[in-house]
């Protein structure tokens, strides 16, 4: 190969990772500006309920954040379905009428609240808190 035939190949090689790069970084950003508010790890055990077949899953919530949380569990239920989740954590319980953003099967699910009463927004704001201070201290 000539070098002037070589000096093409290389730069698309170089144009192709400089746009795939790009590309990535735009999908992280247009990822992360579609998150209203920061997530915390956060450990509570949860329920999941569908409510018009009355179908119950115990879940766990491993991030939390104003908008929503993140549920582990190995059957969610699909993309779109509207559910009751209530959070226990020591002596606080949560409920909220929610969504379900997406689902990842043999993994859990992210949820989106809804509508949430006066004291439950409370104790997610002391949850929220808490973890925050547990994040700026760890």
């Amino acid at each position: 190969m000539d070098n002037s035939v070589w000096e093409l190949s290389r730069l698309a090689r170089v144009s192709v990772v400089s746009y795939l790069h790009d590309l990535h970084s735009e999908a992280s950003i247009t990822y992360q500006e579609k998150r209203r508010s920061p997530r915390y790890s956060f450990i509570a055990s949860a329920e999941l309920i569908e409510q018009k077949a009355d179908v119950r899953i115990a879940s766990r919530v491993s991030e939390l954040s104003l908008h929503g949380c993140y549920l582990d569990m190995m059957n969610p239920f699909p993309k779109g379905t509207l559910v009751l989740v209530k959070i226990a954590a020591g002596d606080a319980f949560f409920e909220a009428k929610a969504k379900v953003i997406y689902e990842q099967p043999n993994m859990g699910a992210g949820v989106g609240f809804l509508e949430v009463g006066p004291e439950s927004q409370a104790a997610l704001e002391r949850w929220l808190d808490e973890a925050e201070k547990q994040k700026q201290s760890g």
